[in-house]
């Protein structure tokens, strides 16, 4: 069984960079034709797609956000990382790690969420 745990500060402060860990289990983020990517929903709104690392490493981001973020991994903790910089209230959120597998359409494993806060 794939599970995704996301793991990081509740609470930044503005203009901070924020930065969230994604630990997986059950599946090595290395395997051939997975993508692992961050997905995030503000208060009332939709999902936003934010990026995804590749099995082999390339990244991909949203373009609204490709220059505040930054995807990386851990191959030897099976982990990944998402860091998006000079945080506002706009970034406030519940953000998601995710798997796709082949393409970046749909995923089929999420993690929980974890609530994001931007306050000073």
């Amino acid at each position: 069984q794939v599970q995704l745990q996301e793991s990081g500060p509740g609470l930044v402060k503005p203009s901070q960079t924020l930065s969230l860990t994604c630990t997986v289990s059950g599946d090595s983020i290395t395997t051939n034709y997975y993508y692992w990517g961050w997905i995030r929903q503000p208060p009332g709104k939709g999902l936003e797609w934010m990026g995804v690392i590749a099995w082999s490493g390339s990244t991909y981001h949203s373009p609204s956000l490709k220059s505040r973020t930054s995807i990386s991994r851990d191959s030897s903790k099976n982990q990944f990382t998402l860091q998006l910089s000079s945080v506002t209230p706009e970034d406030i959120a519940v953000y998601y790690c995710v798997r796709y597998h082949r393409s970046i359409i749909a995923a089929d494993y999420w993690g929980q969420g974890t609530q994001v806060t931007v306050s000073s």
